[in-house]
Order: C-alpha cells, then structure tokens, then sequence
C-alpha cells in the first residue's frame, strides 16, 4: 500500500470498552469482563463490533506476524519451523532454545548478539524444572528470542549495525514500522518499548484485524503466506505445547492465530475473515471465550470451537458455573455454564 493510502493514525483516547464476557455463578452474573472485538468478513467488511475497535491500542505479541513479514520482506531466508518461531511467543522449551540458536548460527552470531530481556521460561512447567535444575534467567529462554535472532539475522544480511538494531531509528525498525502501517492500512499511532525491550507500535484492533487477513490470505510465494504457512504448520514452534493458541491453529483449518499479553488475540482464515479481541483487564480466561465466539461469528463451525468456550468455574470441587461471552457475541450459546 502506497503511504499517500494509508487513513491517519487512530485516535489516542481512554478506548470506550463494553461488556464482552461474563463471570457466571449458578446462573448469576458475578462478574464483568470488558473489552472490544470486531469480525471482519472476507473483503474486509465489518460483521460485528463491541466496544471500540479504532482507539490506539498496543497489539503486543499480537503483532509478531506482521513483524516477522517486515523481515522477510528484508531478506530473512527462514522457512518452516524457524520462521514460525521468529513470528513466537514461545513457551521456553528446549526446541525453542535450539531454534534459536539456529538461527543465530546462520548469522554467524551468537546469544550474547541477543538485546531481549532474560527471563525464565515462560511455560509454568517449563518455568519450574529450569528452577528446579539451578538455571538463571537466559536471552534465549525469554519468550520473544526467536523474533530477536531473526531481527539480528535480517540486520546482519542488510549490512545495518547490530548493537543497536532495537533502536526505533534503526532501518531494520523502520522497515518493520513501513510493514505494520501497508498491512494494517493505518499510520502509527504511537511507538514505545514492548516487554521484550523491541519498539512496539499502537495501531487500531480493526487495524490489527486487516494485517492478519492479509496474511493470512496471501498469494503463494508472497512473504505474508510464508510466514502464515510457517505458523499454521508449526503451530507449537510458534507458541508451546500445551497452548491454546497452537490448539486453535490444530483445530480450525487453514486458520492463523496470534495471542497477545494484556487480552490481546487476533486470528484469520485464508478467505480474508478475521477477528480481532482485546480484554481490557487483559484476562486470558475471557481472551479464549470470546475469539472462539468471535469465530464462530465469523463462520467457523462452532463443533470446531468447544474446547475454546470457556473455563469451568468449581465450587467445591463440583462445576457451577463458567466465563462465557456475552449473548451479542455468542447468540447461540457455543458456551453454555452450569
């Protein structure tokens, strides 16, 4: 997209949530989550909207795939399983570590190259065996190293300076920022530092909706369908074993999904739907229920989804209730609580 195309940056204001999902309790609602979705259909028109879904927000890990279609579009060779895990938030497992150190090693580089912020594990599993063995926060541990080596590999075959390649300035930065803005088809609202200490950048949840589509329904070849063939092959390269984003990608066809922190979930088909979730108290256990609604809003086969409806709420010990999405996302109940 031509930057003379792109609609200004959206607005910057307190985002004007409504209710998404609701907390029942043996059939009363004890508690609210709010937040927005929208549900794009296949030539980008919109079918459903809560909330608001053009404030300025920050995608979080959300954005990884327009991120890891930035470097490809610069030159990253990566495909298959290393490409996946450059567009992760991975779990911390051992597959994830070596990946990317594979990745470094094709740069001639090593994880002292790495700028990320070390961390343990993020899988709670993961997290308490490299407790349990005596291991300290690493780099390569940390959940966003695979998009880090692939960051350092695309400056390396650019010629640009690696020390500072987190820089907002720096071309590798500015190259990324150019791919959010074509794909989301919106400038930059705003640029700040994300967890991992990359440049993160505010754009619109519709905004956000549009890149995935994109992506997702790329032509063969493009760089935007070698990263979504990438993801949605190696689904647990992408995420972890045992992660609900992977187990969505498993059992929806052809569907890319990315999770967010802070509530954030985005996932597409190769038609062009989309849908795009951010919980406004960033909650995971309303995150799954609504975009496995927001879905089937879209025209997924909600048998495709019951996994995804909801935690069981125990009262002692017994179910008495669940999380489920509101009656304007899930009019026919894929959620159904005790």
């Amino acid at each position: 997209m031509h930057s003379n195309d792109l609609a200004d940056a959206p607005a910057t204001r307190e985002p004007r949530h409504a209710p998404v999902a609701h907390l029942i309790r043996a059939g009363l609602v004890e508690g609210t989550h709010y937040g927005s979705v929208v549900v794009l259909g296949p030539e980008g028109e919109v079918l459903l909207r809560l909330g608001d879904i053009e404030a300025a927000f920050y995608p979080r890990s959300a954005l990884k795939p327009v991120q890891a279609v930035a470097m490809v579009r610069a030159g990253l060779p990566l495909e298959g399983e290393l490409l996946s895990l450059s567009a992760a938030s991975h779990s911390g497992e051992e597959r994830h570590l070596a990946g990317t150190r594979r990745i470094l090693e094709r740069a001639g580089l090593t994880e002292d190259d790495l700028r990320n912020v070390p961390d343990l594990p993020y899988d709670p599993v993961v997290r308490d065996n490299w407790v349990r063995e005596g291991r300290l926060p690493s780099r390569p541990a940390q959940n966003c190293s695979g998009k880090h080596a692939a960051m350092l590999y695309t400056a390396r075959l650019n010629g640009w300076s690696l020390h500072d390649y987190l820089d907002p300035g720096h071309p590798l930065q500015q190259a990324i920022a150019a791919s959010v803005e074509d794909l989301t088809g919106q400038r930059v609202a705003r640029v700040t530092v994300d967890g991992c200490g990359a440049p993160l950048f505010a754009v619109s949840l519709h905004g956000l909706a549009r890149a995935a589509a994109r992506i997702a329904s790329a032509p063969p070849g493009s760089p935007e369908r070698r990263v979504a063939d990438a993801m949605r092959e190696h689904a647990e390269m992408a995420s972890g074993s045992g992660r609900d984003v992977a187990a969505l990608m498993r059992a929806v066809p052809g569907l890319l999904a990315k999770d967010g922190f802070e509530g954030v979930q985005v996932a597409a088909l190769p038609d062009g739907r989309a849908v795009a979730v951010k919980i406004a108290d960033g909650a995971n256990r309303a995150r799954v229920p609504v975009a496995a609604a927001a879905l089937a809003r879209a025209g997924v086969d909600p048998g495709l989804l019951t996994a995804f409806a909801g935690e069981t709420l125990l009262g002692g010990g017994e179910p008495v209730g669940c999380v489920r999405p509101v009656d304007a996302l899930d009019p026919t109940e894929l959620s159904v609580c005790a």
